[in-house]
């Protein structure tokens, strides 16, 4: 969904993030001490925040931003199926920092999962790779002639969401009434204010 979106609107990872944020954020603070008081018992305001327990929920913040961040902007350039791929490779370097870091000890099911998940890797790049070297090859030089012409025309238009102002001559109107055109957000439409 994400990567359908980012399309649709011509908007950026970035873009797409700061414009959800504000909306999980508000879920989130809304529903989640109710949700943490249900499954724990516990009130969250009720709680001693030490300054030590303070620094660990901003890094904690932090880190979460920085994943959001790193979702959008993968699932942006490659697909959801890319994504989670990665997220496999995570588990396995979170159980293989475990071992390594924390000495804690791996059993066949962590073995196994491991396995498994690179075999689905390996598979995954194999497969997509092939893909892609299949693609150029179905081409034909006559069809890849027209694509050329088609990203030289692509090239030139900017996005509408990444500028704050076109002028009507940059998009083919005359220089004489050359005042600029507001773009609303989320819009694919040029629009005049």
């Amino acid at each position: 969904m994400t990567n359908t979106i980012q399309k649709k609107f011509k908007v950026s990872s970035t873009q797409l993030l700061y414009q959800s944020c504000p909306y999980q954020a508000l879920t989130l603070f809304l529903i989640g001490p109710f949700l943490d008081g249900f499954l724990t018992n516990q009130n969250v305001f009720a709680y001693d925040y030490t300054p030590q327990v303070l620094f660990f929920i901003v890094l904690s913040c932090l880190i979460s931003v920085s994943v959001n961040f790193s979702t959008f902007l993968v699932i942006g350039k490659t697909s959801p199926v890319t994504y989670q791929v990665l997220g496999h490779l995570k588990t396995c370097l979170v159980l293989a920092f475990g071992y390594v870091l924390l000495h804690d000890p791996f059993s066949w099911r962590n073995i196994l999962g491991i396995l498994i998940a690179v075999i689905g890797m390996v598979s995954y790049s194999y497969y997509c790779t092939r893909e892609s070297q299949q693609k150029p090859a179905e081409v034909s030089p006559q069809a890849n002639q027209k694509f050329h012409v088609f990203t030289q025309v692509k090239e030139g238009e900017s996005s509408p969401l990444i500028s704050d102002s076109l002028s009507t001559a940059e998009n083919g109107g005359s220089t004489a009434d050359d005042e600029p055109l507001k773009v609303p957000m989320w819009s694919s439409k040029y629009s005049k204010a």
